[in-house]
């Protein structure tokens, strides 16, 4: 067993001799990388991504990734291609072929199918002198000299610089169509992610919490109000319609502090006026970044500038979305 040390070091080596091996790629985006990018911007089918071994699980996760931006994409295993899954493809694919050595069987048996088929074969290869750099269409050189493994084995740098030039690949394309954050989340609706780019205040039920009161309203209506509605504030209006004002625990604290009797007091006397606020179709994340600048827990929501309700910063938390 190795020394926390000893490990520590052979970690930092591995990190080290990856990076550098993802920073040489910089050498190889060439002209083909360019083709590539417009053949499959331009291309009116899919991509079709295929690859043995490790190299087919960084096929897998270009794949995810070229759907998630925009770019129709799937995985077709290289073994299982030449034992029927070569009718995934449709005439107006495109193929990856996703290979280190670009040498092994399986490629060398499924390149010339594809040929005849009539698609178009983009080559991700190491060796540049393989078969399937020679018979790829256009080539992406992934070209790696030395695997992080000790013994130059084990896929590590290669297929870390695969999945780069499948990223790069990606991040150029999604460019290329001006892929936005709507775009985006249109792809990811479940989980944080998600919630953080679809989600808006008007999703949470805001018409069941709608604490108001009348500006010449007694403190006793108002704590009451603040209470029964359970959001920790109030919103103040002048008449039915019109938002003046806000009143929250905190003003109903300095309240008792400043003043020995309450009786002749009102809502006027003790709201903040000029309340923060936020548009019922905003970002729920917005929200939450406005209450941060502002230091505050809750915004007074408007629905063509009609108050319609009170986001909590806890309703924010509690769906995940920061």
């Amino acid at each position: 067993m190795k020394s926390p040390e000893e490990i520590k070091t052979i970690a930092k080596k591995t990190i080290i001799n990856e990076s550098t091996a993802i920073h040489n790629l910089t050498e190889y985006i060439d002209n083909d990388f360019a083709k590539a990018v417009e053949m499959i911007f331009n291309g009116k089918g899919r991509v079709v991504i295929t690859g043995i071994g490790k190299s087919a699980i960084i096929a897998g996760k270009i794949t995810a990734t070229l759907n998630s931006t925009g770019t129709p994409a799937i995985f077709m295993h290289a073994a299982d291609a030449i034992h029927g899954d070569l009718g995934i493809i449709k005439q107006e694919d495109i193929l990856i072929c996703i290979s280190k050595s670009g040498n092994t069987p399986e490629i060398k048996v499924l390149v010339p199918l594809i040929r005849n088929m009539g698609n178009t074969i983009i080559g991700v290869v190491s060796d540049t002198d393989s078969y399937l750099a020679k018979k790829a269409q256009l080539v992406l050189k992934a070209t790696v000299y030395k695997e992080a493994c000790p013994n130059n084995l084990a896929p590590t740098s290669s297929t870390t610089a695969q999945m780069v030039i499948g990223d790069a690949l990606a991040v150029c394309l999604l460019e290329c169509r001006g892929f936005t954050e709507e775009d985006f989340a249109r792809f990811h609706p479940g989980g944080h992610l998600g919630k953080k780019l679809y989600m808006r205040v008007g999703d949470f039920h805001l018409e069941e919490r709608l604490p108001k009161v009348k500006i010449n309203d007694s403190i006793k209506k108002v704590i009451f109000e603040i209470s029964s509605k359970r959001l920790g504030a109030t919103a103040v209006m002048e008449n039915s319609e019109e938002l003046t004002g806000i009143i929250t625990d905190g003003d109903l604290r300095r309240m008792l502090e400043n003043h020995i009797s309450l009786e002749n007091l009102t809502a006027k006397h003790i709201m903040s006026p000029n309340p923060k606020t936020i548009d019922i179709n905003a970002l729920a994340v917005d929200a939450f970044d406005k209450m941060k600048q502002n230091n505050i827990t809750q915004l007074l929501v408007l629905n063509n500038r009609k108050y319609v309700g009170i986001i909590h910063i806890h309703d924010i938390l509690k769906e995940g979305i920061v």
